[in-house]
Order: C-alpha cells, then sequence, then structure tokens
C-alpha cells in the first residue's frame, strides 16, 4: 500500500499486474522487478493532441508532425522523476523515430536512441510491420536474459497494441518480460 501511495505522490500510479484467469495478484513493487532486471518498460508516448499526423507529415521533420503538448512534455518529465527518485536508471533507452517519442524519451531520462522497429506502423506495407514485431520480440527476450538491468522504449499505440495485445494511453508503460517465448505484461505504470 505505501508503494502505490509513493507512485501516486510521484505522480505516477500503478495497476495491478495482468492476470490471464482476470484473477490480479498482490501489487507488484516495481522497483524492485525494474532493479532485478530482465525486463522492458515499453512506453507509449506522452500526450500529443490529435490522432495520425497530417498528411505530408515527414519523420525526419517534427514541424510536419502531431507532436507533445506542454501537458504531455510536464507528462513524460513525470515519468523521469519517478525513475530518478526510485533511484533507477535504464541500461537503454530506444524511441520511435518519430519526434513525439524521441521527445518523451529525452524528457524522462536525457537520452534516446531513435530505432526504426518502434516505429508506428501507418503508411508501413504489412511484411515490415511484422519483421519490425519480430525484431522487438528478438530485442525483448534479449533484454530478459539481462539480470540486473532492464530497458526503456517509447512508442506508438498500435505498435504496443500489436506487441502486447493490449490498448495503453498516452504516457502508460508497460512492464514486458518474455517467458519461454511468450511476452508477459507484468505490470503497467501510468502518469497520473
Amino acid at each position: 500500500m505505501v508503494q502505490r501511495r509513493q507512485l501516486i505522490q510521484a505522480g505516477l500510479a500503478a495497476a495491478l499486474p495482468l492476470a490471464s484467469s482476470g484473477v490480479h495478484a498482490a501489487e507488484p513493487d516495481l522497483a524492485t522487478l525494474l532493479r532485478q532486471g530482465g525486463v522492458v518498460v515499453a512506453f507509449r508516448h506522452a500526450l500529443a493532441p490529435g490522432t495520425f499526423d497530417p498528411p505530408g507529415f515527414r519523420v525526419e521533420d517534427c514541424r510536419t508532425q502531431r507532436n507533445l503538448s506542454e501537458d504531455g512534455r510536464e507528462q513524460a518529465r513525470a515519468i523521469g522523476r519517478w525513475f530518478q527518485a526510485q533511484g533507477l536508471q535504464p541500461a537503454r533507452v530506444r524511441a520511435s523515430p518519430w519526434c513525439r517519442c524521441l521527445d518523451t524519451a529525452r524528457l524522462a531520462f536525457n537520452q534516446a536512441e531513435a530505432w526504426p522497429a518502434l516505429g508506428s506502423p501507418r503508411g508501413a506495407v504489412e511484411t515490415t510491420n511484422a519483421a519490425h514485431l519480430r525484431e522487438l520480440r528478438t530485442a525483448l527476450a534479449a533484454a530478459t536474459q539481462q539480470r540486473g538491468r532492464f530497458e526503456v522504449w517509447v512508442t506508438h499505440m498500435f505498435v504496443l497494441s500489436a506487441l502486447a495485445d493490449t490498448g495503453t494511453d498516452s504516457g502508460e508503460g508497460l512492464l514486458l518480460r518474455a517467458d519461454g517465448g511468450a511476452l508477459r505484461v507484468l505490470a503497467r505504470l501510468r502518469v497520473a
């Protein structure tokens, strides 16, 4: 209960772990899970008003894209503050090349490595999307083997939905682990 109160005060609310039976176990200690490592926290980018990018947008030009609002920028900073307060530093921070994802990562963690596999599938051919999902699953399996360290990925709703088969809110993170070849969502992190 103390952990949940601390998360809420820090601007993050932790949901109960997901269980296929619909029965939820006790709330996980997210900081402990992250310290143990072998996980990825995959965030949907922070608040960026609207839906989809405007016609003719270019990934390399932020002025042509849907970008973070000031609330979104604060939401990203709140994520970073929680990680800082817990003394948690990701081993690697990867983000979709879209500006709203790179900005979320940089505001939260002061770093971002653009990774096309995390890019939005809008406008991409299905084979590219399938190749990206295979790349993400392979990277998650590799991260799961790295005890004592965790990665942060910042991506889009469509990517998280395809990867984890669940919806996410802006700024929400899914704590992921590969378990015997299957992807498990251990917990959710939500910005309040």
